[in-house]
């Protein structure tokens, strides 16, 4: 019954206020904006500058600046942990047939170490790797061949094509649109990079198909969507899958190396998860 007292009191109040913002006309003062995680973020010095000159050098300069420079062209192997299972093969062909020009090759014993150097002598320019536990995806490993750098990724929430309701036909063969959203730290821009370069340089319009990398509070949702004219002005988009959620856990200089591999950045749970308005992408 309290309850109910106070939200009719709440009720009342916001009448009240819309009234008297209707008769101040254009003299109302503007509208509070509601405090969210996202705006009382905690500043980072890392956040980068879009007109920095150091970052743009830096940018021109880095391991994928061939790719940006249109010297190279994308070329995936997608492979797995020793020996996968039917969930974790099905979600390789799913993303074989997100990105263009991608391989899937089932590893049997072979070490990664072993791998890279032939990948290397093949033209790849990524490594992607889906690790699982018990029989569910749960490691996202991404190698820019052949100089680095390597990204490890916690993978969560995936939805393959079938478990989606109202999804679109299957995705045609045309390069997609790409869209990052929210990389905007040093570190974040890194990774929106190596995003990137995943895919061809023009994307095919005539296919209306757009892949995006959405950063909020450090998760990395990834959608796949077919966008329809309806008329002039209305446009729908349709879900085409798979979907999932990534979480960064280390970016390694070079390639992958479990042993003597030297990190640029770990994530410490314990460290650097202490204020919930603190991100590093």
């Amino acid at each position: 019954h309290l309850l109910f007292l106070l939200l009719q009191e709440k009720l009342a109040l916001k009448k009240k206020r819309k009234k008297e913002r209707e008769a101040l006309g254009d003299k109302a003062p503007p509208k509070p904006v509601p405090k969210t995680i996202e705006n009382q973020r905690v500043f980072d010095e890392t956040t980068v500058d879009p007109e920095d000159e150091e970052v743009a050098f830096d940018e021109g300069t880095d391991e994928f600046s061939a790719y940006f420079n249109r010297l190279t062209n994308p070329k995936v192997l997608i492979t797995t942990s020793d020996r996968p299972r039917g969930r974790t093969v099905r979600f390789c062909e799913q993303l074989a047939s997100v990105i263009p020009d991608s391989h899937v090759y089932y590893r049997r014993g072979l070490a990664l170490k072993k791998v890279i150097p032939q990948c290397v002598a093949r033209g790849f320019t990524y490594l992607l790797v889906i690790n699982e536990d018990r029989k569910v995806p749960n490691g996202f490993l991404l190698s820019h061949l052949p100089d680095g750098p390597t990204a490890h990724f916690k993978v969560s929430s995936v939805r393959l094509r079938k478990e989606m309701k109202r999804r679109g036909k299957d995705p045609s063969e045309h390069s997609p649109e790409v869209i990052l959203n929210n990389f905007s730290t040093r570190l974040g821009h890194t990774i929106g990079r190596m995003f990137a370069a995943l895919f061809p340089h023009d994307p095919q319009f005539v296919g209306r198909q757009v892949a995006t990398f959405h950063n909020q509070r450090d998760f990395i949702f990834f959608r796949f969507h077919r966008y329809i004219f309806k008329n002039e002005k209305r446009v729908g988009i349709q879900e085409l899958g798979p979907r999932f959620t990534l979480k960064l856990r280390s970016l390694q200089k070079g390639t992958f190396d479990s042993k003597f591999g030297e990190y640029e950045w770990v994530h410490k749970r314990h460290e650097m998860d202490s204020s919930r308005r603190k991100f590093h992408l």
